[in-house]
């Protein structure tokens, strides 16, 4: 598997002097800043196009026009475009600490094919057509091909280049049963075209609702893996020196990406390339500290999905491009100039 920088290197750059660990601080509070900036844009934009004086007057004083339109109708969208937003870029940077792979993503586990694969079985053989009916069979899924991957890695023995060798396997598995349904079922190709490219259009605050505490209880997690995740960074038998304990670092690691991707994925659909991407470039500034990258990316992420949400309605109006199209789209020349530049940096 490919690994950041070399144990020497981790090392010296995790011991980042203080003058480095205010610009660190300094710019997550400008990251902060930025989110709120793209969030109040997401509320304002739209089929009609509201001023920022317009956003707070319905957010905080007015429940006529302004306020039907920012808290009924877009409010419930930003929100859970924060959530899984941030879900999805803590998601990328957990699988990349725990694979030692920096351009792997929550794909790489098979976790979105899982939910994939479930809302398809729920909507074609069990007749669940809401979206507050299957987001539980799309979390479901996800849950059970974490168990299953973990399993078939190696449980307690389970590595890096096993775990993502048995999501790889699982995905392949996963989308051929989706296929065949698909083809098959006229119905539920019709069902699942809108929810498979990715959308925050559907968003309600029952949906938020039910993915918030799965949310919440996956970002502690994670945010509390830091430390031992750097540990293992340095290579198991240093990690072990340091007095991490490898097995039960893996197994919560692999939970807690679970739990987000599996929520990010029930409530919105597979979108991908956010998982990847910000990650990645959090690091090229931050260095390969865990400590630092996984608030970087809680906080970048939801600006790259809501920033990304905002391109698509303006794109195309009135009609709109969903959000799983537009960081695609975005993402694909940027996957591709990471790998170009991996493979420029190795010669």
């Amino acid at each position: 598997m490919l690994t950041d920088s070399p144990p020497e290197q981790r090392a010296a750059m995790a011991a980042a002097p203080p003058a480095r660990r205010g610009l660190r601080a300094a710019g997550l509070v400008l990251s902060a800043a930025i989110l709120v900036l793209v969030a109040l844009a997401s509320i304002a934009v739209g089929a009609k196009e509201l001023s920022l004086a317009q956003v707070w007057h319905g957010l905080f004083q007015d429940s006529g026009t302004y306020g039907d339109v920012v808290v009924g109708e877009r409010l419930s969208r930003t929100v859970l475009g924060l959530l899984a937003g941030a879900a999805l870029g803590l998601a990328g940077a957990v699988l990349q600490a725990l694979t030692r792979n920096p351009l792997a993503d929550p794909g790489v586990l098979g976790i979105n094919a899982g939910a994939s694969a479930a809302v398809v079985t729920a909507m074609t053989y069990l007749g669940v057509t809401s979206l507050s009916g299957y987001v539980w069979f799309a979390f479901l899924g996800a849950a059970a091909v974490g168990a299953l991957v973990w399993f078939l890695g190696g449980s307690r023995g389970a590595t890096p280049v096993r775990l993502a060798l048995a999501g790889t396997a699982i995905s392949a598995a996963l989308y051929g049963y989706l296929q065949a349904v698909m083809i098959t079922d006229d119905a539920a190709l019709g069902k699942m075209r809108f929810w498979t490219v990715g959308s925050l259009a559907s968003a309600t605050n029952a949906t938020i609702v039910q993915v918030l505490p799965f949310c919440l209880a996956g970002t502690v997690l994670a945010l509390l893996l830091a430390r031992p995740l750097n540990a293992m960074a340095m290579g198991d038998d240093t990690a072990r020196a340091l007095g991490a304990h490898l097995n039960r670092t893996r197994a919560l690691a692999m939970l807690a990406a679970t739990v987000l991707c599996g929520a990010a994925t029930a409530a919105c659909g597979p979108i991908v390339f956010v998982g990847l991407m910000v990650p990645h470039v959090v690091r090229s500034f931050t260095g390969p500290d865990l400590r630092w990258i996984l608030p970087y990316a809680t906080v970048l992420s939801p600006v790259l999905l809501l920033g990304a949400d905002v391109i698509g309605r303006i794109a195309a109006r009135p009609a709109e491009v969903q959000v799983g199209v537009v960081t695609a789209l975005i993402g694909a020349p940027v996957f591709i100039l990471l790998v170009r530049r991996r493979r420029t940096a190795q010669l």
